[in-house]
């Protein structure tokens, strides 16, 4: 194939700091394309006029509360002879912006979930699908018609250029032809969830699906022609006349849009954040020495030999690199190489006429694991997780078996600002949980991943882990590693979960301490406050002489969560605590009284509360789970709960993240084989959309529990997940190792969904 069919990189753009998750070509400027992210952010690329090939920023938008999906460019007009871009985004609004201001011009509200897929027609007409399970058109600001009819995520739509058809691709695995917001006909053949649309001329167009395959339908109905390709294998594939004529990949975990520039250069967005422009024009390709960076950081890439066209790898069975002198046979074509206990991969490019190596491959059934973790540029046999107070913020304890343990404690304690009085403890966990290792071992796993068996917590009654210990109740029934590769320990997960540890003396203290600066008609009694202590011992079981809480004492508590905003953390603290005694949970959650602490929590849980607040009010939700009453509550209240609850992902605060998670778990268990598809709908979409925002490894693998629980044994959940997305959206997951139950977690429930 003569070289300039081939195409070659011509500019790398770092030009986002998440995924980029659309592209549009824009009419102005010329040879100009607008990018969309998961940063919540738009941005127009502009091609610079120097010799470099790149593009610059032009425009910057802004306007969504959460990632941006989507895009697409409304056709100029009378009033807007620039045209305009449109945005959707997961906080279901669509942001429609011109090309001279930053924020949106208006904003199209009315989808009741993630908005995932904009068209644009002739007279500025605007179509949205949405994971909702509609497609709506706008014309004019305004919302003409609702499409209904596909009974799952809406996921592409598409203008025809006849007025008046339009185009839908759903997660139902059917594509519908709409007239006149009518259906006109259903299109069947995918197997798997239809992702994208293209609109070939006024009577055909091609649909792509997570089926792998690529459809080119008539719109009569009739499927004419069917392509195969690969799912989510790291690839831009060019195609002409039917066949496959290139295969690029990229060093990106998962490349996720693409758009064809006018001038025919294709742009490319991918999990990495980096927009990549390739082209078939020479003199608009890359530097060699651009090249060769680009080929360098290919080849540095980590492949998971359970995704692309790998398969299953024995390294025994793999020639050497003597089998890169015979030339492929297609371009695109993989090879494994054994390169001695190393793994790699390599791509047949027909244009160069040789073997690239574009990566080395991972997590083989007969690769060997580091035995090293990374922590700041630096190796170490161990890396533990340092809890000091309960939903504080992890120390990282790094650590070599060659290491002197007090040194080390002492090291560590002086770094965090910690008190010396924990030196025995940390040295001593330290020596307990490397005794009898030698140099270069993995850290054990294993340890309780929701009560943090498996770490040290100063002040706990426990000072030394649990490593080895079963995940959930802590026992010693689950120990090897090959157990938990067969062995789903992780869910479903019914018993809820709930935030026990508590220092009585420091929250007494507190409440006192507050008290004694509270205004006036605020001030609590002593009486009040000794009636308050007795009713934390009674549920802590600090003092088994201590009587049952009495309904005095519980509704003197009730008056005090009542407290100003400001200063009623510790009463919170002492409902999370209390919640948890039956006598107390049948009490506060009983019928009549069961409301009015919902609405209390709920409104304490406002977006622009208290944190320290948000945080409390979501732990003694998850802690009224450990009761009969408390349960019936929340799961009558379940709707109102969960979507107040999920507002609060977007709130920068870990603790808040862990506990929300939690919640979204305890929901999960409680609905586990009901027949209850709507309150499972939520939980997914609650636990789907916390995810995109949610950073803390633990928070996140509690609403990967939640989503295998929720899943679990009921095929329509499982078909639900799928239709949003669940599987590509928690696949970066995977090869998480630190802690490792994540990783492990996730890949289990990848298993369940596919």
């Amino acid at each position: 194939m003569a070289s300039f069919n081939s195409y070659k990189l011509r500019c790398s753009i770092p030009g986002h700091e998440m995924d980029v998750r659309g592209l549009a070509a824009t009419v102005f400027p010329e040879g100009a394309f607008v990018s969309v992210s998961r940063d919540r952010t738009g941005r127009v690329w502009v091609p610079n006029s120097s010799s470099d090939k790149g593009f610059t920023e032009m425009h910057s938008m802004s306007g969504h509360s959460n990632f941006v999906s989507c895009v697409c460019i409304i056709a100029p007009s009378e009033t807007y002879p620039r045209g305009l871009v449109a945005t959707g985004g997961n906080d279901n609004n669509i942001c429609v912006f011109s090309l001279d201001r930053p924020q949106p011009l208006f904003t199209l509200k009315g989808h009741k979930n993630t908005v995932c897929t904009l068209s644009s027609g002739k007279f500025g007409t605007l179509l949205s699908g949405s994971w909702d399970t509609t497609a709506k058109v706008w014309l004019n600001e305004k919302c003409m018609m609702t499409l209904q009819g596909h009974t799952a995520a809406v996921w592409a739509v598409a203008i025809l250029p006849e007025q008046g058809l339009m185009l839908s691709g759903s997660a139902d695995k059917t594509i519908k032809l709409w007239k006149a917001g009518r259906c006109e006909k259903t299109f069947t053949g995918h197997e798997d969830c239809v992702r994208d649309l293209a609109v070939i001329s006024n009577t055909e167009f091609f649909s792509c699906s997570n089926d792998t395959s690529i459809r080119r339908w008539l719109v009569t109905g009739e499927c004419v022609q069917v392509y195969y390709s690969l799912l989510i294998d790291r690839s831009l594939r060019i195609w002409r006349q039917g066949e496959c004529s290139q295969t690029i990949r990229l060093p990106a975990q998962s490349v996720w849009c693409c758009c064809i520039l006018p001038n025919g250069d294709i742009v490319v967005g991918a999990s990495d954040g980096i927009i990549r422009v390739f082209t078939e024009a020479e003199d608009r390709t890359a530097s060699a020495e651009d090249l060769q960076a680009f080929e360098d950081e290919l080849s540095k890439a980590t492949i998971d030999p359970k995704t692309g066209d790998l398969g299953d790898i024995k390294l025994e069975d793999l020639p050497g690199k003597e089998h890169l002198n015979e030339p492929g046979n297609r371009d695109g074509q993989t090879r494994l190489i054994k390169d001695g206990q190393k793994v790699e991969a390599y791509q047949w490019s027909v244009s160069d006429g040789r073997w690239m190596k574009i990566g080395d491959v991972v997590g083989g059934s007969n690769q060997q694991t580091s035995k090293s973790v990374m922590y700041e540029g630096k190796e170490y046999d161990y890396v533990f997780s340092i809890d000091v107070n309960e939903g504080g913020p992890s120390m990282k304890l790094p650590y070599n078996v060659t290491d002197d343990p007090w040194l080390t404690a002492h090291n560590f304690l002086q770094k965090n600002d910690l008190s010396p009085m924990f030196l025995d403890q940390v040295a001593n966990f330290i020596i307990e949980n490397t005794k009898g290792h030698v140099v270069g071992p993995a850290q054990p796993a294993g340890g309780d991943p929701f009560t943090g068996g498996a770490r040290y917590i100063p002040g706990s009654s426990s000072d030394t882990a649990g490593f080895g210990a079963d995940p959930f109740t802590g026992g010693g029934a689950y120990s090897s590693a090959a157990l938990r590769q067969t062995t789903n320990i992780y869910f479903p997960k019914t018993d809820g979960v709930t935030f026990e540890q508590a220092n009585s003396s420091q929250i007494i203290a507190k409440l006192k301490e507050l008290n004694g600066g509270a205004p006036q008609e605020h001030k609590l009694s002593e009486e009040v406050l000794e009636s308050l202590e007795r009713l934390l011992l009674s549920v802590c079981g600090l003092n088994s002489s201590e009587p049952a809480p009495t309904i005095q004492q519980i509704n003197l508590l009730w008056k005090a969560s009542h407290w100003p905003e400001d200063i009623v953390f510790p009463v919170l603290d002492i409902m999370r605590l209390a919640v948890r005694h039956p006598q107390v949970n049948e009490s506060l959650c009983g019928e009549a009284e069961g409301v009015q602490l919902c609405n209390h929590l709920l409104n304490l849980m406002r977006p622009e509360g208290r944190p320290a607040n948000q945080m409390l009010a979501l732990r003694t939700l998850c802690n009224c789970f450990s009761g009969r009453h408390g349960r019936a509550l929340l799961m009558a209240q379940r709707e109102t709960v969960l979507s107040r609850a999920a507002d609060l992902a977007t709130v920068c605060n870990k603790n808040i993240h862990i506990a929300l998670a939690t919640l979204v778990l305890n929901y999960a268990g409680c609905l586990h084989l009901q027949p209850d598809l709507e309150a499972k709908a939520q939980c997914l979409s609650v636990a789907s959309r916390a995810l995109e925002t949610v950073q803390d490894k633990e928070a996140v693998f509690r609403l990967l529990v939640a989503l295998g629980t929720t899943v679990a044994s009921d095929q329509t959940a499982q078909d639900l997940a799928r239709s949003l997305g669940v599987s590509s959206q928690i696949s970066k997951y995977s090869s998480v190792s630190d802690p490792s139950k994540v990783g492990e977690c996730c890949q289990l429930l990848l298993k369940e969904l596919q």
